[in-house]
Formats: structure tokens, sequence, C-alpha cells
């Protein structure tokens, strides 16, 4: 049985940021308007041991921002806040979020020694003019360098990347999950464009600049890369933004905001991989598919989508889906009758 796990998350809004990404504001994206602060920091592990069940394996996760690059007396104010509760064994680890260019030795030196286990690094993109249309400001191969430099320091790695920037298209996004499955990061989190109020990239929008990377998009470009991470056996921690009060009020403009956005994607593949089976089969056929228990659900899709979509797609005179034993990612063609 898999222990428990918790994330304790303390975000730091832009703090350390060198500069202003066409889609960032932290501030409306975390929920965050407050930097970090030791009392914060002490007072979130407090709060959240005192709800969180005995023998869960606990980890402090500071988001947002890009800590490796803020001052590093700040850096070890935070961290300095944690460290009794990591040394006492009342959290299990900690992670920070930072930037691929600001990662060196001194930084990681810093990090291992207040017991940093984990660090996250916002790749988005793997082509460089990609992120010089998104005002980075680094380059696909200080995502290469600076993941070397973390893994061979020992710490777990995990890549964030981007899909729908500006200049993106599907080619790119293929190619960017190709390179960090290159990388072998442990982990990786897929963010969709969002087009967030106060940002550049809403600008942009608002002036035909940038074309809004819709949420059928996401799901579209999302259903392609998916299968490549799985295909390496790479976690995938995240697809989508973490659904915030401010951003589902209406700070989410437009672009591939929704609340379930994985769930849209894996229903996409499963659709994707059913309709291969029924390649072939004659119009006007009464058609039932299995699938593993946990999987129905998206196999049928939201509002029965897949249902539908199929049975229209092949004239079928009926679909029905329907849970079976079997592997998770079984799909299994059960019958077929034509009157």
């Amino acid at each position: 049985m898999k222990s428990r796990r918790s994330i304790i998350p303390v975000f730091v809004p832009h703090l350390g940021c060198p500069n202003d990404c066409v889609f960032c504001n932290q501030h409306r994206i975390s929920g965050s308007l407050t930097p970090a602060s030791p009392e914060s920091v002490q007072s979130a592990l407090e709060h959240a041991l005192e709800l969180i069940p005995p023998g869960t394996e606990t980890e402090l996760a500071f988001y947002g921002g890009s800590f490796t690059a803020i001052p590093p007396l700040e850096q070890e104010r935070l961290l300095g806040a944690a460290l009794p509760f990591l040394n006492e064994d009342k959290i299990s680890s900690i992670r920070v979020s930072t930037r691929p260019d600001a990662i060196d030795k001194t930084a990681l030196d810093r990090l291992k020694s207040f017991g940093v286990q984990t660090i996250e690094l916002g790749a988005q993109s793997m082509r460089n003019e990609i992120l010089m249309l998104s005002k980075r400001g680094h380059s696909a191969q200080d995502v290469i360098d600076a993941s070397a430099l973390i893994k061979g320091f020992g710490f777990n790695l995990i890549l964030q990347m981007m899909t729908g920037l500006p200049g993106d298209d599907i080619s790119d996004a293929e190619y960017t999950a190709r390179q960090i499955c290159d990388i072998c990061p442990d982990g990786v989190r897929i963010y969709p464009t969002v087009i967030v109020k106060n940002t550049a990239l809403h600008d942009m929008w608002l002036s035909g600049a940038y074309q809004e990377h819709t949420v059928e998009d996401a799901v579209c470009v999302c259903s392609q890369i998916v299968p490549i991470f799985e295909e390496h056996k790479i976690p995938i921690i995240r697809l989508g933004l973490n659904p915030t009060e401010d951003l589902s009020g209406g700070d989410a403009v437009a672009g591939a905001y929704h609340p379930a956005l994985g769930e849209l994607v894996y229903s996409r593949i499963l659709r994707v991989k059913m309709s291969h089976l029924l390649e072939g089969i004659a119009a006007g056929s009464d058609v039932t598919i299995g699938v593993h228990p946990s999987k129905l659900s998206q196999a049928i899709g939201q509002k029965r989508c897949n249902l539908n979509v199929l049975r229209a797609k092949y004239s079928l005179k009926s679909l029905k889906i329907t849970e079976i034993s079997c592997g998770t990612e079984e799909i299994r063609l059960l019958s077929i009758a034509k009157l």
C-alpha cells in the first residue's frame, strides 16, 4: 500500500524573477498577493500539520517566483524557517521552483544544506524562438545545462512545459516533449497557456497579435504529447493550471483554463484508441467496448461526448462502453452486431 502524501504550498509570487514573461502574472495565477516570509512559512506549516493525519508523507513546496534568484539571505531565512520541521521529521521534504538561468553550484550547495530534495525548473519550451517571443530571458541550452547540474547534485528534477505560447504549434510542443524526455526528469508539469489579466499576453490578444490557445486546442495538443511522456515512463504531475478563486472569478480571461483539463485530455486519448478499434466496422452496427472500471468515465467522455462523436463518425446504430476486468490501459472490442 502506498503511503499518503500531502503538499504544503507556500507561494513566493514574482520573488526573484528578473523579468516579466508575456504570460505571467504570478499574483493572479497563485492567488497570493503577499510574498512569503519566515513567519508565514512557519505559520503555514503549523496550521497544515494540525490537519494532516499522522503517518502522511508531507512536503513543503515553494511555488511561484524563482526561488534561487531571490537574494541568498532571503532564501536562507525562508528555508531556515522550515528546517526545524524537517529535522524533527514533521515534514518529509522541501521543494522549490525556479528558472534555468538561476541555477549554479553555489545555489545548489545552499539548497542542499537546507535539506531541499526537489527542484522544479520552468523550461516552458525547448525552441529558442518561442522562448524569445515569450520573453523568458533564457535559452533551451540553459534548461539542458541546469538540469544536468541539478541531477549531478542528486536532486529530484521536475520540468515544466507550456503549450500554446506565441509562435508555438503542435509540432513545437511535440519537439519540446521529446527534448524533455531526453533530459530524463523525475516528473513533468504541462501548462497550456491561459490569458491572464494584466499581462503582456492579454494586451497581445486584445490587439490581435496573439491567437487564443483554446481549451479544445490544448486538448488536441496535450493528447498528442501525454503519450510521449508515458512512453518514456515520465510521470505527469499536473496538467493545466490549478484552479483558484481569482482565475475562476474572471482573471483567466481566455485560453486553456478548465478545472478538469486533465480529464478532458485523457478522455480524448481514449477516444483516439477506441477509434482505432472501430475502423472498418460496418455502418449500422451495435458495438460494445470494454474498459477498466477506473477508465469508464473518461472513456464515455464529458456529457457523453466520446460516445456521441464515435457513434456519428462510424455511423453506428449504438455504441456502449462498459467496465470489465482488464488492465488499466486495455480497451477491448467486446461485441459487434448488425441486423
